[in-house]
């Protein structure tokens, strides 16, 4: 069974920082992608940030480019989402997915999702 459980989230003003945590289970960690994406109320859910899990490579939307860092801890089957400077925009339920490649932003081509964990920056 695959889990994937997020922590981390919580409210920040303008400015501050959190680190969100994603530990997967039942899942080959080591072969595939990790992402986050955000959902804000009446929009649609968004790449973030994700990372190939076997190299390294790291994805990044404009939006948070030089913000956020993406990392990950293997021997924990972890990743992480380090966001610094947090603006009110980045207001968002946030989510964890485990995917396959393709295109890294696209939410169809991850195969499983956490739970969310919720990010509210306040001005």
């Amino acid at each position: 069974q695959v889990r994937l459980v997020e922590s981390g989230g919580g409210s920040v003003q303008a400015g501050g920082s959190l680190r969100l945590s994603c530990a997967a289970s039942g899942y080959p960690y080591r072969s595939n992608r990790m992402g986050w994406f955000r959902q804000a109320p009446g929009k649609e859910r968004e790449g973030v940030a994700a990372i190939d899990t076997f190299g390294g490579t790291s994805y990044y939307a404009d939006s948070v480019k030089g913000r956020f860092t993406i990392s990950q801890d293997i021997a924990k089957n972890t990743v992480y989402l380090q966001m610094n400077s947090l603006k009110p925009e980045d207001t968002a339920m946030y989510y964890c997915a485990a995917g396959y490649g393709g295109p890294w932003s696209d939410p169809f081509k991850y195969n499983y999702w956490g739970q969310g964990t919720q990010v509210t920056v306040s001005s």
